[in-house]
């Protein structure tokens, strides 16, 4: 099997556009998005420092209350004193409890906005990558590009056993062969040819067209599917970018 230098060509400049556009609109909104939500957490973690200095500025006032009683009065102020310092520890007590709920939420609402902005993000990407990849592969279709799919379906058959292949054309009633543009008389007798030189003996082809393929030619039978198209081997990059996510 020929290598085509130009089909390989196109290919590598897909995948470094690709790799530009993830690195553009993905990876830096989603740094920005982080540092705006840091930038919100620290803004509770301010507010709660500041409730607590507030209690700590009461439990002062108390004290400063309690050191200006007369002496005569000295049981008052002790009674005075426990009573202030019971208030001030609920008091404190409170407020370390506000100050621990709003960091709290404050971290939950973090991870949680992070989480969904990634996987937005992610998700957008992914289908601005498939669609680009799309869009570019529907610009290279035509009868190059369909020899090399026709090259690899005739690789796909010949790695498969022996025995499968016998099975294949001693049971199969016919090859249903789809390809995104109708082939002509010519392109059809070739494909015949090579297939049922791949399978080892004579085959029936019933050739049929989707242009859902973008490029490419599939093999069907009732227990054989090649999926060698474009549309087939996106699908599978869109699946794999989910499951990366």
């Amino acid at each position: 099997m020929t290598i085509d230098w130009w089909t390989l060509g196109l290919q590598t400049v897909n995948i470094v556009i690709l790799i530009w556009l993830l690195q553009r609109f993905f990876w830096k909104p989603i740094a920005g998005m982080i540092e705006q939500r840091r930038v919100a957490a620290q803004t509770a973690l301010t507010a709660a420092q500041t409730a607590r200095d507030k209690a700590n500025a009461d439990l002062i006032d108390i004290d400063k209350t309690l050191a200006g009683f007369a002496s005569e009065r000295e049981k008052i102020l002790a009674d005075a004193q426990a009573e202030a310092e019971r208030a001030s520890q609920a008091k404190l007590a409170d407020a370390q409890q506000q100050a621990a709920a709003l960091i709290a939420a404050a971290k939950d609402g973090v991870a949680k906005n992070e989480v969904a902005a990634t996987q937005a993000w992610a998700q957008r990407s992914s289908d601005l990558a498939v669609d680009i990849a799309e869009r570019l592969a529907a610009r290279l279709a035509g009868p190059a590009v369909q020899g090399v799919f026709l090259d690899w379906a005739l690789t796909a058959i010949r790695a498969l056993p022996a025995t499968i292949r016998e099975a294949i054309t001693r049971s199969a009633p016919a090859l249903e062969t789809t390809s995104a543009t109708a082939l002509d008389r010519a392109e059809q007798s070739r494909a015949i040819q090579l297939i049922g030189e791949a399978f080892g003996a004579p085959v029936r082809v019933v050739f049929k067209t989707d242009p859902g393929l973008i490029e490419g030619l599939e093999i069907r039978t009732d227990h054989l599917v090649i999926a060698n198209s474009w549309r087939a081997d996106l699908a599978q990059i869109q699946a794999e970018l989910a499951h990366d996510q």
